[in-house]
């Protein structure tokens, strides 16, 4: 018989750190929601507000588009917090230094202590990406960090070269709906969706197949 948690514990936490307001629901959309569920706790920590994607538009409007479309994906995927850094993108290295962003993203791991890390792959083609990987790795041997850090992919739609690391798979055929409403949410990146969202219903059913199941989610463990 299993034990019954006990009254006030602790909730497990999920962290997500992305470079912009749609590569959660992009990369780790399904298994987010297949998380927020089970009733998880998980806290998205993006460093961009993605306006350069709105060239068009005011800063201020672009900006209030991306974060507005970003707390609807949280909602549909049961995010609890969605926090913005607010670093330009194709500078992130500069002013990661310069706004003390360590402190900041350490200071809000003690607060949530997550169980499990998702961030960008090393190997993605997007500098933007690669510079959170990095900061990410960094961060976690600077504070100790003795959880699970996973990367997942978002412009690597078939990977040329098989990573010679561990990986965990989600079966996410409960939730591949859930992550399509959520990537729906975005509906100022038409062109992004245009790019991307064929690559999400192959590497979901590519996986799924893989794993005997309709569709699942892969990361691979990077520490």
């Amino acid at each position: 018989m299993a034990a019954k948690k006990k009254t006030g514990d602790k909730k497990e936490s999920v962290l997500v750190l992305c470079a912009h307001s749609d590569d959660q629901a992009f990369g780790v959309g399904g298994t987010l929601a297949k998380y927020g569920k089970e009733g998880k706790n998980i806290s998205v920590v993006i460093f961009s507000y993605g306006e350069m994607s709105h060239p068009w538009l005011k800063k201020k409007v672009a900006i209030e588009t991306r974060v507005k479309e970003s707390h609807e994906a949280a909602k549909v995927i049961r995010a609890n917090e969605t926090i913005f850094l607010g670093l330009d993108e194709g500078r992130f290295p500069e002013q990661v230094k310069e706004r003390d962003i360590h402190d900041r993203v350490s200071r809000l791991m003690q607060k949530i202590r997550p169980q499990k890390i998702f961030t960008h792959a090393g190997d993605d083609p997007l500098p933007d990406h690669v510079a959170v990987n990095k900061f990410v790795l960094e961060l976690c041997e600077e504070t100790g960090y003795k959880g699970q850090v996973y990367s997942f992919d978002v412009w690597n739609p078939v990977k040329l070269k098989e990573r010679n690391v561990p990986r965990i798979v989600v079966d996410i055929s409960d939730t591949f709906k859930t992550k399509i409403e959520a990537l729906r949410c975005f509906k100022s990146q038409k062109m992004a969706m245009l790019s991307l969202l064929w690559s999400v219903y192959f590497r979901a059913i590519k996986n799924g197949i893989a794993n005997n199941c309709r569709y699942a989610e892969v990361f691979y463990k990077i520490r």
